[in-house]
């Protein structure tokens, strides 16, 4: 099966590509060291990322910035890496790290906001009972690449009016044309996209005011708008006029600077990527080559659950929005200051796995982890931690990783996904609420935003959207009223006996096989008969460790049942097969053994303890279970025999290893990063903790 094959094997296009701190005092060697290092690791492409940290004497946008990066991206073409450059210095995108408004102060970012005096220099709107609304100035900032340029210091950068047709003009030619005159011969080949960041129109560290733009007060009420009617926003109460705010606004935004950076990538051979502001701006990932989210902070995390609160929508917006217009990749830049308990660089491989899982099973398939550092010298090491390349304790085995999230790219780009419950939404609203009980039940839907509902048509109680077709509708029922409005009519993906609400089910065609990525979000184990829609054999594929299986299978009248066990932080990937598998080993049930370990010696320095037991003898291979924090590496008679992420440790102890004699073990634990640049975090076997 030539899937399989990909999967074992998944091409270079599949690669994460990291952001990649450009963050300290660069030099062309080591820019070129690392990228070697980084496609030693599997690591096969990078987003260019000015970020804070960078050395004074390189200005951004300078020669000597550029002589920089030419390097880079020579190497990168070099060693067939591709590269994402980054639109700013270093985030809210549209600034051009302040030199938009530098020279220009009437481009930098407006506002509207209710005063009881305005400032000389408001430009009043209206007045209503002794209040007035006005324009002004946001003042807000972005946060820069160089020390003395974060939120709140002097030299914050200026934000841009991002509204303003002239400012996202000058924006483009400061940027994206600058890249374009030097590297020309890169794009389309190398270069394969610019990468905007989480553009916003009033900045940073900007308090009770609303985006707006200079002239914009004209359109509003060319549109039948009452200015009187938008002081409203700051009681937050809606009425018809903060309702068409919203649209112009959101329309404006769109057009003048998503529509502008989209035009000019097209024309210049390359993807407009990265993300919008919030997590559920689903409208303006129409202008997205490649669609994006930004999975950040901890606002989704395993102890929260993935299907509570507005962040947890942000996989399907991206996804889906990609599904609709027939975009075939879609990202997410993940992980980005995702610590635990507040405490810097405690990260670890069981939230990483969480979090490639969750977000692959609602169709993610360009993972863009947050990120590969240049330095961590000095304070670059708090900088919006933790690093998640070089700077972690996985490192060494990197590659686990970087195959493991190829073959979900793999998978989710090439397989198709046909879900038969629409999900009706409008942008920023985007129903969890509603999507909750979908996940967990199993039944998978495609969200149809409300700038397509005009091209649905009901068709004999069915709903029918550019070429896809659902049993069921859920959203306001005066909207496609001979389609059934619940999801009851709709059987599940997958039929679990017992329920299973953390089981995540993606129903997916894959070489025209029917085919089901199955993830387990919850904390425990999950053990039940399943049974799928479906008549024939079926083969499993262990996604992490890259290895195919025949399953043990019974027919009945709903299907194909197996019995499922699927262990916490497992994904599994089930397949219909043909007579080309039957060659496929069934998974072998191995026997578990129990080595008493104990403590031999603490490496501090290394932040590692050592620990040995005596593995009796086997006449077969064997299973070993380790309950430790964090990440535990065997060693069975001195050779090296696997490394573990996450707890329960499972190493599988092959018998040629021991040949039926007593073997010695030696387990290393190693802690977590915390414990050199946060706050010191536990490790060890959990027995020995107190």
């Amino acid at each position: 099966m030539k899937f399989l094959e990909k999967l074992d094997h998944p091409p270079r296009e599949y690669t994460p590509i990291p952001f990649w701190f450009l963050n300290g005092d660069l030099s062309h060697a080591e820019l070129r060291r690392q990228l070697r290092d980084f496609c030693a690791h599997g690591v096969y492409g990078v987003v260019l990322h000015p970020r804070m940290g960078l050395r004074e004497d390189i200005g951004y946008l300078s020669e000597t910035f550029f002589d920089y990066l030419r390097t880079a991206i020579e190497t990168a073409a070099a060693l067939d890496m591709k590269v994402v450059l980054y639109d700013e210095g270093m985030y809210p995108s549209g600034s051009a790290c302040g030199q938009v408004a530098r020279e220009h102060p009437d481009l930098a970012s407006r506002g509207i906001a209710r005063v009881s005096a305005p400032l000389p220099d408001d430009a009043v709107l209206c007045r209503q009972d002794g209040t007035y609304l006005v324009e002004r100035f946001s003042s807000g900032t972005i946060r820069g690449v160089h020390f003395g340029e974060d939120d709140g210091e002097p030299h914050a950068p200026p934000s841009a009016d991002i509204l303003n047709p002239e400012a996202v003009e000058r924006f483009i030619q400061l940027t994206h044309e600058a890249y374009y005159r030097r590297f020309a011969r890169h794009f389309g080949n190398t270069i394969i996209g610019f990468f905007t960041d989480e553009p916003s129109i009033l900045g940073r560290n900007v308090r009770d005011m609303f985006p707006w733009t200079k002239g914009f007060a004209k359109e509003f009420e060319a549109a039948g708008g009452h200015l009187a009617g938008l002081l409203a926003l700051f009681d937050g109460r809606e009425n018809v006029n903060t309702a068409l705010y919203h649209r112009l606004i959101l329309d404006r935004e769109g057009q003048v600077y998503y529509a502008r950076l989209s035009d000019w990538c097209a024309a210049h051979g390359i993807a407009l990527m990265g993300h919008p502001h919030q997590s559920d701006d689903i409208e303006v990932e129409r202008y997205f080559h490649v669609p994006g989210q930004d999975l950040v902070l901890r606002f989704v995390a395993p102890e929260k659950g993935g299907t509570e609160g507005m962040d947890t929508t942000m996989a399907k917006c991206g996804a889906d929005m990609a599904r609709l217009m027939g975009r075939r990749r879609n990202s997410n830049e993940c992980f980005g200051a995702c610590n635990r308990d507040g405490n810097p660089w405690y990260f670890t491989g069981a939230d990483m796995k969480w979090y490639i899982d969750w977000l692959a099973v609602r169709g993610v398939n360009l993972f863009i982890p947050h990120a590969f550092y240049y330095s961590l010298e000095g304070q670059r090491s708090a900088e919006r931690p933790p690093d998640v390349g070089p700077g972690s304790i996985w490192w060494p085995y990197y590659r686990m990783w970087a195959d493991y999230m190829a073959r979900l790219s793999c998978l989710m780009a090439e397989g198709e996904y046909q879900p038969r419950i629409a999900l009706l939404c409008r942008n920023r609203a985007l129903c969890p609420e509603e999507a909750a009980p979908l996940f967990k039940s199993q039944k998978s839907f495609l969200y149809l935003p409300e700038s397509v509902w005009p091209e649905c048509a009901e068709r004999e109680g069915k709903l029918c959207c550019r070429g896809r077709v659902f049993d069921a509708v859920i959203g306001p029922e005066a909207l496609f009223p001979s389609v059934p409005h619940t999801a009851e009519v709709v059987a599940p993906d997958c039929l679990c006996e017992p329920a299973q609400p953390d089981l995540r089910v993606a129903p997916l065609t894959w070489e025209g096989l029917p085919c089901w990525l199955l993830v387990n979000e919850g904390e425990g184990d999950i053990a039940a008969q399943l049974t799928l829609p479906y008549q024939g054999r079926l083969g499993m594929y262990d996604l992490w460790n890259g290895a195919g299986y025949r399953i043990e299978t019974e027919n009945n009248e709903n299907g194909v049942s197996i019995a499922l066990s699927l262990p916490r932080r497992a994904s599994l990937l089930i397949f219909a097969c043909g007579e080309e598998e039957a060659e496929l080993p069934i998974l072998p049930r191995l026997p578990k053994a129990q080595p008493v370990f104990s403590l031999d010696h603490e490496d501090q320095s290394a932040c590692q303890k050592i620990y040995h037991a005596t593995l009796p003898p086997c006449d077969t291979d064997a299973e070993i279970c380790v309950d430790a924090e964090e990440m535990a590496e065997l060693y069975v008679n001195g050779e090296f025999c696997g490394v573990s992420f996450w707890t329960p440790h499972r190493f599988r102890v092959p018998f040629s290893r021991t040949r039926g004699h007593p073997a010695d073990l030696r387990l290393i634990v190693t802690g977590s990063r915390a414990n050199r640049y946060g706050r010191p975090v536990w490790y060890g076997l959990k027995k020995e903790k107190k």
